[in-house]
């Protein structure tokens, strides 16, 4: 049998060693903060608008100082809660979709979909009976793991017309 050279027998060791440090002495994964905060994000706003859960409203989800940037910007948690309140009273067979969610740092881009009929009063609008079904894209701010922001962007007059509110754009 042939004998190893010496730095044959270094590299197997370094080898070795390196295979038993990463199978017994690896460190536990770190959390992932966006992964977590999307888990939490969605997990919110499904109660929120798909189960009319309007106490998902508080201080375990969202900063004390929330904003949501709205025609008027919503301060607070009292008032983001009163400001989707409209949706839920407004309309019914309410469908709230997220279609795709991702995030960077405490940042996170929400598309989503909303569809339901108007069959009350939303926001001083009286009841339409329209279906509607709009397409949305939502930018949110975390903050230790709570909702501290948020600007939702979407075709106002493409929801207006849809309700009956505008005249639907001549081809």
């Amino acid at each position: 049998m042939k004998q190893k050279s010496p730095l044959t027998k270094f590299f197997i060791a370094i080898i070795s060693f390196t295979v038993l440090l990463a199978a017994g002495c690896s460190s536990p994964e770190k959390a992932d903060p966006v992964a977590a905060n999307i888990k939490m994000y969605t997990h919110v706003w499904d109660e929120i608008i798909n189960k009319g859960k309007l106490d998902m409203f508080n201080d375990s989800n969202f900063t004390k100082d929330v904003v949501m940037h709205a025609n008027p910007d919503v301060v607070g948690i009292d008032s983001a809660r009163a400001y989707y309140a409209n949706y839920l009273t407004g309309f019914s067979s309410v469908t709230f979709t997220i279609k795709d969610v991702f995030g960077q740092g405490n940042k996170l881009v929400k598309h989503w979909n909303f569809a339901g009929t108007h069959t009350g009063v939303f926001f001083g609008i009286p009841a339409t009976g329209k279906k509607v079904s709009i397409d949305g894209v939502t930018l949110v701010r975390m903050q230790d793991g709570k909702i501290a922001e948020e600007r939702d962007f979407f075709d106002n007059l493409d929801f207006m017309t849809q309700l009956g509110l505008m005249p639907a754009a001549s081809k």
